[in-house]
């Protein structure tokens, strides 16, 4: 399908246009189910490709390490880059000349020259790594252009954007991936596996958190991504990124796949932090000290599972504290717990779960992911946060190549991404409970839950 600007300004003006002929209601929690406009991509296979062809559209600071990590990989080629910022295109291009590569066609002048870019007939696979308000157009675009959509989190902003992403892949039948890295960390896939295998009992309760001091990226007033996230903390009150610590925990309780969000309950603390770091840090008539920041320092979100389980997922970019992404799972034999890492157990434990055991090396012994046992190595020697970047997108590659289904689908990128704007909903009518869209459209009661891939 050729995609022109026509089409582009057709597609990306998603709540205006298509979805207003649909009368959706202002309110995230009454948008009702649009029909589907083609069938489930739930297990979605594609065709085996014997070499992945890729194009990227942003290379900043997160898609340059994406390119870099694509010529390390087998059975790639990397087609064609696309970027506003001339230094940053011509850094990447530069970089896989240097690999002795094949040196990518590029693709910039204006924000729309991504559309040439997915014109092209020789691309079957986008990586999106672009400003929040971009993913979903993007995303969308790039599967009606024919090919498949790999997108960094969140993968939209409203309710009627995961609708309208959800509906694309179905009809077009290509996959639409949020690239959730936290699920191939070393340590999220050993308490997948556990989890798998009884370990912790019959699940109850997770907790997921970003919790990551980021003030510092109010100084970045041109360029990188604190020149464009610092204005979404005078946007919205609720949790602005959910999805790192709550993709994991949604694996392991099997959401999309046997469970699923039921409904929501969230509440925000004062907004402090960023103000008074404006003050200290900027001259009085600064821009930085002009702004309204009113989204909560903390805010902590409780989720329902249609099973009766619990979830708390907490955000905080703001106050002074170490970092967590939580990364708890309770069940009625034990729990699980990160940052620290620790175990209590039952039974199949040390024999005392009134204490924390810290030591993680038995664990590791007996439960490492044979994802991880497989590619652990390779994974840290080419780095990314860890090696969960590597890994994660050498699995990406890995299914394409082989025909096997990806581990993350649309239906996931959705629910994970739609809790930013049901607690912004939440927190604003007094923290009453907000009910979660089944993106799934009932496919979740049946569908397969995530394997021990490797096993």
């Amino acid at each position: 399908m050729k995609l022109n600007r026509r089409h582009f300004l057709k597609t990306a003006s998603l709540a205006a246009a298509s979805l207003a002929t649909s009368s959706f209601p202002a309110t995230a929690s009454t948008v009702p189910r649009p029909p589907a406009l083609g069938r489930s991509v739930m297990g979605l296979v594609v065709p085996k490709m014997e070499t992945v062809r890729v194009g990227f559209i942003g290379v900043g600071q997160r898609g340059s390490g994406h390119v870099k990590h694509f010529c390390h990989l087998e059975g790639v080629e990397i087609i064609a880059i696309c970027d506003t910022d001339l230094e940053v295109l011509d850094k990447s291009i530069e970089f896989v000349k240097r690999q002795g590569l094949k040196v990518p066609a590029r693709y910039t002048g204006s924000e729309r020259a991504y559309l040439d870019l997915l014109s092209r007939k020789d691309i079957d696979i986008v990586i999106i790594s672009t400003p929040w308000e971009w993913h979903a157009p993007m995303a969308i675009n790039t599967m009606e252009s024919g090919k498949h959509a790999f997108v960094e989190v969140p993968l939209a902003l409203t309710v009627e954007e995961c609708w309208q992403i959800v509906n694309t892949a179905e009809k077009t039948q290509k996959n639409c991936m949020m690239m959730e890295n936290v699920n191939y960390g070393r340590d999220e896939l050993m308490v997948l596996n556990m989890v798998r295998q009884g370990v912790f009992g019959e699940l109850l309760h997770g907790e997921a958190a970003y919790i990551h001091e980021l003030r510092w990226q109010m100084k970045q007033i041109n360029h990188k991504t604190g020149s464009w996230r610092t204005y979404w903390h005078t946007k919205r009150n609720g949790n602005l990124y959910p999805t790192h610590g709550l993709g994991p925990v949604s694996q392991y309780m099997n959401i999309n796949r046997g469970d699923r969000f039921d409904y929501l309950t969230s509440m925000s603390s004062p907004a402090l932090g960023r103000a008074l770091y404006a003050q200290r840090e900027f001259p009085e008539d600064h821009e930085r000290n002009k702004l309204n920041f009113i989204n909560g320092d903390i805010n902590t979100s409780l989720i329902k599972t249609a099973k009766g389980r619990t979830i708390m997922v907490q955000h905080d970019t703001t106050t002074p504290r170490p970092y967590s992404r939580h990364n708890l799972i309770q069940g009625t034999n034990g729990v699980f717990a990160g940052f620290p890492n620790r175990i209590a157990i039952e039974q199949g434990g040390n024999g005392n779960f009134h204490q924390w055991d810290m030591d993680m090396t038995k664990w590791y012994a007996k439960y490492d992911h044979p994802l991880w046992q497989r590619m652990g190595q390779e994974a840290e020697k080419n780095g990314g946060h860890g090696g969960m970047d590597f890994l994660m997108l050498w699995r990406m590659v890995y299914c394409l190549r082989n025909g096997e289904a990806l581990d993350q689908d649309v239906y996931d990128g959705a629910a994970w991404s739609v809790v930013s704007i049901l607690s912004e909903e939440s927190v604003n009518n007094r923290s009453n409970s907000v009910n979660f869209p089944d993106f799934t459209r009932g496919a979740w009661k049946t569908a397969k839950p995530l394997g021990i891939i490797g096993a």
